[in-house]
């Protein structure tokens, strides 16, 4: 027996402007998220992205060709009823930043680490107001409780369209730094990716690569690329709504 998959039911797939954002239409009937609430995106470049994965389905539709849709869908079902909890989660991870935690050896790695995260660490005290301090060693020191309480109220700003994407930034770098990094475009993914598997690279040096960790490595890069632009098309306005 055939896996079943809903068909589609529909010919035209539009974007239209709303009062409070843009929202799609399926020949002219409204989407709507899992939990039934409507999709309203805040910006047209969102919504055109997600009409054109609809139109773009053939007769079953596939939702793993659908990530505009689905993040839309997580920002407004997940993400915006528990906003302050996923805020807070994700500015906890300044507390313990991947960039802050230093090998004692081999001094190769040790000095690899601080020419490529030290630059980052700057750049987010220029920029964010906040300097986080390496550590070398495993154990958990803590950070300094005024620069993540300002960590942690630039982090609530977001709306929860770029609180979805920025939880995979985060997450998957190990990295608030990183995170915002990727909002304020300091680097592009690739190389923030790249910056957040400094230790997995040297140990690939050293030993070779496993090829199932790469497969994995290349799909969380891919996911990695992927939620940074979504967040730039979340964060669209109508002078730069084609980034």
């Amino acid at each position: 027996m055939s896996e079943w998959a809903p068909k589609r039911f529909w010919t035209a797939a539009e974007t239209i402007e709303i009062e409070n954002g843009f929202s799609v239409t399926l020949d002219g009937r409204n989407v709507r998220t899992p939990a039934k609430t409507p999709l309203i995106v805040p910006t047209r470049a969102l919504a055109d992205a997600i009409a054109q994965e609809w139109q773009a389905q053939d007769d079953k539709i596939d939702p793993a060709t659908m990530p505009f849709t689905r993040m839309s869908n997580s920002a407004l079902d997940k993400v915006a009823t528990q906003f302050d909890e996923v805020a807070d989660m994700l500015a906890a991870y300044g507390d313990a930043d991947l960039l802050c935690y230093r090998a004692e050896s081999p001094a190769e790695l040790a000095t690899r680490q601080a020419e490529k995260w030290d630059p980052v660490l700057d750049w987010a005290e220029e920029t964010l107001d906040a300097r986080l301090e390496p550590r070398t060693g495993i154990m958990h020191a803590p950070q300094d409780g005024e620069v993540l309480a300002g960590l942690t109220a630039k982090v609530h700003q977001f709306t929860p369209f770029q609180l979805a994407a920025f939880h995979d930034l985060v997450s998957m770098t190990g990295s608030l730094i990183l995170g915002f990094a990727a909002t304020y475009r300091l680097h592009d993914a690739e190389t923030l990716w790249d910056l957040s598997r400094l230790d997995e690279a040297w140990q690939e040096e050293q030993w070779g690569e496993d090829e199932e960790a790469t497969e994995l490595a290349n799909r969380k890069k891919s996911e990695l690329v992927f939620a940074e632009l979504f967040y730039r098309l979340a964060s669209a306005t109508e002078e730069n709504k084609d980034l």
